[in-house]
């Protein structure tokens, strides 16, 4: 068995960020920005207005000053003309600001008779505008990679991108084996299971940005495998899910080598996922996940969710790390890092009763990982420990 950190270390070397491709903007949103992008246009491009009110000369502002109104700028129509001494020209939010013009007084501020205004007593000394590039100038950096929030899409749609440069999405073939599995609807035998694995592992990266594909479920035979990694050939990672222990019908591992995988590591000195196996394949990395269903979406957490984020060309990759208070004793971890159900509230954490790697409700439960690490002392409540968010 290898440390954690090890075997993350040896799975996101199996693979590079993918290259880019374009992508209209209304579909960019979630996706990895590939290269930097700069602003085509400065915005606002004009100095604009923030209110409505009237424009006119600021060294003429005082109460009770009185304007002629010579003329209106709304958004998207502009005052053609110049504002002299003691003219002004109504003016609505967004619209340029006339030239001559360096002040707009809101118009609850202002009095106003046919095509004349009178200031009221108390203008204040905001100008209401908005100066021209102060959101950002053309040549401004949106930099990357970046995941893209909608407000970044919004952003690149100020800058008047149409199209966006984003990471091509990994292409992951996920396949159960089994003699014991069948489909969700189907009607199970009386040896037989449910597939839950791969369902949720193909929810959790469709999440994390990834194609996935899901192949059917493989049997407990040389050739049933061999045909499933037959359909997984182009993919940029196949996800195996069971078959890679050391029982007689564990067959996972000598198929693939005999397929031409060569294997990175097998076995982590960790709990639950020790079974764990990877390497590559042709042009494709395999990770070969543990049965267990909580087993393999823990695994899928710490190390396919990395490697889904290496591809994507994201520079942070690792599962990020909180803190909470304990709130429980617990004994003495052992000589593999643990990886508890629990539930985070309010700053305090306190772990499952029960920590069997076969327990989907125990997981669904859950909406935290509480790390334990190699040979970690006992912990008494108020403790601080680390956790990682599902």
């Amino acid at each position: 068995m290898i440390p954690v950190e090890e075997a993350l270390e040896k799975v996101l070397a199996l693979v590079t960020p993918l290259p880019a491709e374009d992508v209209p903007l209304r579909a960019a949103a979630g996706r990895v920005l590939a290269r930097d992008l700069a602003a085509r246009r400065t915005q606002p491009p004009f100095a604009a207005s923030s209110m409505d009110g009237y424009a006119l000369r600021g060294d003429e502002v005082e109460p009770d000053a009185l304007f002629k109104v010579i003329g209106e700028a709304a958004a998207g129509h502009g005052f053609d003309g110049e504002v002299r001494a003691g003219q002004a020209v109504r003016i609505f939010t967004g619209a340029p600001v006339p030239k001559g013009a360096d002040f707009v007084v809101i118009q609850e501020d202002v009095t106003r008779r046919g095509d004349l205004i009178t200031l009221g007593p108390s203008v204040g000394a905001k100008d209401n505008i908005r100066p021209a590039g102060g959101d950002f100038s053309q040549g401004d950096i949106l930099s990357s990679p970046r995941l893209l929030r909608p407000v970044d899409v919004a952003l690149l749609a100020a800058m008047n991108h149409a199209s966006v440069p984003v990471t091509r999405k990994p292409v992951i073939a996920i396949l159960a084996t089994g003699d014991e599995l069948v489909q969700p609807g189907e009607d199970p035998g009386p040896d037989q299971i449910v597939a839950s694995n791969s369902f949720g592992l193909a929810t959790l990266l469709d999440a994390a940005g990834a194609e996935v594909r899901m192949l059917p479920i493989a049997r407990d035979t040389a050739a049933s495998l061999k045909e499933a990694f037959r359909l997984a050939r182009g993919v940029d990672l196949v996800l195996t899910i069971g078959g890679a222990s050391v029982g007689d019908h564990d067959l996972v591992a000598d198929v693939a080598a005999e397929s031409g995988m060569e294997q990175a590591f097998y076995k982590v000195a960790m709990r639950p996922g020790k079974p764990l196996m990877a390497g590559r394949m042709g042009d494709a990395a395999m990770i070969g996940l543990p049965g267990n269903p909580v087993s393999a979406m823990v695994c899928g957490v710490i190390f396919v969710l990395p490697v889904v984020r290496r591809m994507l060309g994201l520079s942070d990759v690792h599962a990020r790390t909180h803190a909470a208070e304990l709130g429980c004793d617990m004994p003495a971890n052992g000589p593999r890092t643990h990886y508890m159900r629990a539930q985070v509230s309010e700053g305090r954490i306190i772990p499952a009763d029960s920590q069997d790697s076969s327990l989907l409700g125990i997981l669904s439960q859950a909406n935290a990982l509480l790390v334990r690490p190699v040979n970690d002392p006992a912990r008494s409540i108020g403790d601080t420990v680390a956790y990682l968010s599902i």
